[in-house]
């Protein structure tokens, strides 16, 4: 018995005549009579009175067609829903991304995608780099955004923002007036960054460590405009993503280009290679295509 199979006992029932129902339903009288049998047959039961000239609903026949009215209406929402979904009318999209991520880029990306899509509806995870990671992995998360580079074994990527870290530093510092410094000229420097699990500490530590040094840190905070105050006080200087360093607004700070070596900040989302992508996350994805630059 499939779902066609039961629209032809309701049409059935409609006209009270195999015959006609036939006709309503482009089919052969014999044809049609021979599925009524085999549904009978399947059911153990028989499902219409044919000794009349008419054909009538026996009890189980009533009993059935109740049921039929709910399964057909209840396979009619199944189509709308997914094509509710199939046209991105409805999703929900599970992200995870390390705060200053959020708070810097993606309010304008997500407002963007929502103008488009006002059904497709997002979770988001603030969680440093190794645990939107570890939640992917667990498929706590759909998507994440953090920094490369990531495991290609493990992830699919699709890259979002190439930048580079930069110096955060009191205009009064003597290296303020040049326009650049060198990461060795830091040997020494107290630092304020960001805590443990964030990928752009990690990257500064290794940086410092290939030169030969262990960074002195004597703040760390995870929000980019306590960093940039706690530089503007006197207390250290900072390394941040050059697109952070653009919302800084003190007066006291000055940002400079860090060299030697260059400390890149590629941003990448990502995705378990096994993972299956919804229709939703597909069009977000061309979406971050489109409006992905070097600035933010």
């Amino acid at each position: 018995m499939d779902i066609r199979q039961l629209a032809y006992l309701l049409e059935i029932a409609k006209h009270q005549n195999i015959t006609k129902a036939a006709e309503a339903l482009h089919m052969t009288q014999p044809t049609l009579s021979k599925i009524v049998k085999a549904v009978e047959e399947e059911l153990g039961v028989t499902l219409f009175d044919r000794s009349g000239k008419s054909v009538r609903l026996t009890d189980a026949g009533e009993a059935a067609v109740a049921q039929i009215h709910s399964v057909l209406q209840a396979f009619e929402g199944l189509h709308t829903a997914l094509g509710d979904v199939v046209q991105l009318k409805k999703g929900l999209i599970r992200i995870g991304l390390p705060p200053v991520i959020g708070s810097v880029f993606f309010p304008r990306i997500l407002a963007g995608f929502r103008a488009k899509h006002p059904h497709i509806d997002f979770d988001l995870v603030e969680e440093g780099a190794n645990k939107v990671e570890s939640l992917l992995l667990e498929g706590a998360l759909d998507m994440g955004v953090v920094v490369s580079p990531v495991d290609p074994e493990s992830f699919d990527t699709l890259p979002f923002l190439y930048q580079q870290l930069a110096l955060v530093i009191h205009e009064s510092h003597p290296l303020a007036a040049q326009p650049s410094v060198r990461l060795e000229e830091l040997r020494g420097e107290p630092f304020v960054l960001f805590p443990r699990g964030f990928a752009v500490r990690r990257h500064v530590m290794r940086a410092c460590r290939d030169l030969g040094f262990e960074p002195s840190i004597v703040y760390e905070s995870s929000q980019w405009d306590l960093l940039a105050e706690m530089v503007a006080a006197r207390v250290g200087v900072s390394i941040i993503p050059q697109a952070i360093c653009s919302k800084i607004t003190n007066p006291d700070v000055r940002t400079l280009a860090l060299t030697d070596p260059v400390i890149p900040w590629n941003l990448e989302v990502i995705w378990p290679k096994s993972k299956y992508v919804s229709y939703a996350m597909r069009e977000f994805q061309a979406y971050i295509r489109e409006v992905s630059g070097p600035q933010p």
